[in-house]
């Protein structure tokens, strides 16, 4: 199998995401979902739900189980802004490629939004481009990432014209 790098993966890593997303495809269709019932409107996700972006919680499973997104759709963060001590900080990076991701190495990665930006309405992302995008907190040298779980990425879909 061809192994020619293609953006930071292989042919055979950047094979295997496409077979995995298409694998959960199926056991992504949530009823309650957006883009159900044919519209395609975009729309805005908070990622994490209720959660928003914090510690210690799959943000993988949680976008497994929360079904597919779509090209134009808006993720938005919602953290809180550090306090006093009160308030562990968090961030937002978006990191170049699948290695990057699985590893939690930050080396190359855009940050999309500091610990002040996660406040009030959140920052939020435009999904404009049809490729995987690898969200991560770096906080603490990317420790959020490798022990608290706070990354997790997402393929959208294309949007469909039969609107």
């Amino acid at each position: 199998m061809p192994t020619e790098d293609m953006g930071g993966f292989t042919f055979a890593q950047g094979l295997i995401l496409i077979v995995t997303a298409s694998m959960f495809a199926p056991s992504m269709a949530n009823k309650d979902w957006p883009h159900k019932g044919g519209s395609h409107h975009p729309n805005k996700i908070i990622v994490g739900g209720s959660e928003g972006w914090r510690f210690n919680f799959s943000y993988t499973d949680w976008a497994i189980k929360n079904g597919p997104v779509y090209l134009n759709d808006t993720l938005v963060f919602k953290y809180d802004p550090p306090t006093d001590n009160t308030t562990i900080p968090h961030n937002v990076y978006l990191l170049p490629n699948h290695w990057s991701f699985l590893n939690c190495n930050f080396t190359g990665a855009q940050i999309l939004a500091d610990v002040t930006q996660g406040g009030g309405d959140g920052f939020a992302f435009v999904l404009k481009e049809w490729k995987p995008h690898y969200f991560a907190c770096g906080v603490h040298d990317g420790a959020h990432c490798s022990f608290g779980q706070m990354k997790f990425f997402v393929v959208p879909f294309p949007v469909g014209s039969n609107d």
